[in-house]
């Protein structure tokens, strides 16, 4: 027999490393490993901030494990580092490291954070994870790396040395710092010295080091592989004029003449009012208000094809206002949005308004989401919806940057509300807000025979935007068209350098507005 031992299988080995992306069921190892290496400077960042690095930018979010372990960690965001410039704050470039300033178009890699556990020192952990933002960054097209590093050991010589004289014995070698020198080592320079960077870092006597990593293969006229964002948008909204139709192919060549004009201007997104079909309850056999409504539903899902095809037909995405559906014998309030390629996607009226409720025994839907389109993201509430402030702080966590409300309503009091509360979603969201709704009279439709309606586009409210922070509003009580043109890139800027920050300073360690229902 040979005296030879048999090689060790993985589960025997001392080490078995995977570098790899973080998830979010990592969080508790994290965290665990967080409140050792900042047991000094407050311990590990909460989970909420965890979830938000990966939901906003998983790719830059990695960290090695050993034996399903997680033993060291790096953090990253891209951003437009012309917004900040050198003069920056940890808070401020990371979002507090909610990294609500990533922006895909940017040309930075910033490094939120980075840390190995002590026991698994020397190990060179950490040097595999700064080759794999390196390659991130490459892989990206980004310009560099950047960083506010931690000096750690500078408290123990700032009673003889200012922080300039510490970093270059630091350079020469005479001093060790366990992150400057390591950071030099890895291929990067000081470009200066921050001042209170992070106040709470006593070690570092609040300063730090402001690094740069220069990616040597940049190139300016590639664009960045997550350069895909629209930097404006152009949306239509219509003011509908409620009319008697004889059938619903005339109710929708009136539609189509709105959308061929709209598309004409070029508009990404044509936004009709809720119930726009409510003409086709005058052809119900029945004068009774919930039968015309419950007739209404008939039409829906012919309405919704027609839209569809006309969204695909002319190149513009359509929110189909809102229309009855019938669903397991319960009446819900729909808003349909028709991609131009081909995709509908759908947001019910969470809240029925008590008519809708004890009129037309009207049932309120229970899903909120978020929609991806080819301009951007956008959200859809349907006008008594956006009086409840909560849904659209909801949305505004799934970064919207236009908020869609199709409304209808009968009286000029009823439209202030709708109005009012879509201007303050607008500033509180710091997004903007469209509002399309009806107009005129109905005949032979008892009980919603009037209207009162002004179109309108709002905006935040700061010195990027209009004066009185309203983009463009109709003629009140006209059938016309409002068009108007967007700056998104305005909305990443305010939410960075605005006179308030609403979306920043939300005092997330305090109060949060959680959805429990189904996703």
């Amino acid at each position: 027999m040979s005296d030879e031992k048999a090689p060790k299988s993985a589960n025997e080995t001392e080490h078995l490393f995977e570098l790899r992306h973080l998830t979010l069921d990592d969080y508790e190892g994290i965290q665990s490993l967080m409140n050792v290496v900042y047991r000094n400077i407050g311990g590990a960042f909460s989970k909420k901030r965890f979830q938000a690095q990966i939901n906003t930018f998983a790719d830059g979010q990695i960290c090695i494990e050993d034996k399903g372990k997680v033993v060291a960690a790096a953090f990253s965001v891209i951003v437009d580092y012309e917004k900040f410039g050198d003069k920056h704050t940890y808070e401020e470039i990371t979002g507090d490291a909610y990294i609500t300033t990533h922006d895909p178009k940017g040309d930075v890699l910033y490094g939120v954070d980075f840390f190995v556990d002590p026991a698994y020192r020397g190990l060179r952990l950490g040097r595999r994870l700064y080759e794999a933002r390196k390659e991130l960054c490459r892989n990206l097209n980004l310009k560099s790396i950047m960083a506010g590093g931690r000096i750690p050991n500078y408290s123990k010589y700032a009673d003889k040395m200012t922080p300039f004289e510490y970093i270059e014995e630091v350079k020469a070698k005479e001093i060790h710092d366990p992150t400057l020198s390591f950071q030099m080592n890895n291929g990067f320079e000081v470009k200066q010295v921050l001042k209170a960077y992070l106040p709470e870092d006593n070690q570092s006597m609040g300063f730090a080091t402001l690094l740069q990593w220069h990616n040597m293969y940049f190139d300016a006229d590639k664009p960045s592989l997550l350069d895909s964002k629209f930097s404006s948008a152009r949306i239509g909204l219509v003011q509908w004029q409620m009319r008697y139709f004889d059938s619903v192919k005339d109710m929708q060549q009136q539609v189509e003449y709105f959308i061929d004009a709209l598309s004409d201007y070029k508009c990404d997104l044509a936004i009709l009012p809720e119930f726009f079909n409510a003409p086709l309850m005058g052809l119900s056999e029945s004068e009774a208000p919930i039968d015309a409504i419950w007739h209404l539903a008939e039409y829906t899902s012919e309405i919704l094809t027609q839209i569809s095809e006309l969204a695909i037909s002319y190149n513009i995405n359509i929110i189909a206002g809102s229309m009855p559906v019938i669903e397991d014998d319960e009446l819900y309030n729909v808003a349909y949005l028709c991609h131009r390629d081909g995709r509908i996607d759908s947001q019910y009226k969470l809240h029925p308004t008590p008519y809708e409720k004890n009129g037309w025994l009207m049932k309120g839907g229970d899903k909120l989401a978020a929609f991806e389109t080819d301009f951007g993201k956008i959200g859809i509430l349907i006008c008594y919806d956006v009086e409840f402030p909560e849904l659209a702080r909801l949305l505004s966590e799934e970064e919207i940057q236009i908020l869609c409300v199709p409304f209808w309503t009968d009286t000029k009091n009823g439209y202030l509300r709708v109005r009012r509360c879509a201007q303050a979603r607008a500033i509180e969201n710091e997004c903007y807000v469209a509002i399309a709704g009806s107009v005129g009279n109905l005949p032979k439709v008892d009980n919603v025979d009037i209207q009162y309606g002004q179109t309108a586009v709002f905006s935040p409210s700061d010195f990027a935007f209009p004066h009185d922070a309203i983009v463009s509003e109709t003629t009140p009580n006209t059938e016309m068209m409002l068009i108007a043109d967007l700056d998104l890139d305005k909305l990443e800027k305010l939410k960075n350098e605005g006179s308030v920050r609403n979306y920043l300073d939300k005092r997330r360690d305090l109060y949060r507005v959680q959805w429990i229902g189904e996703k």
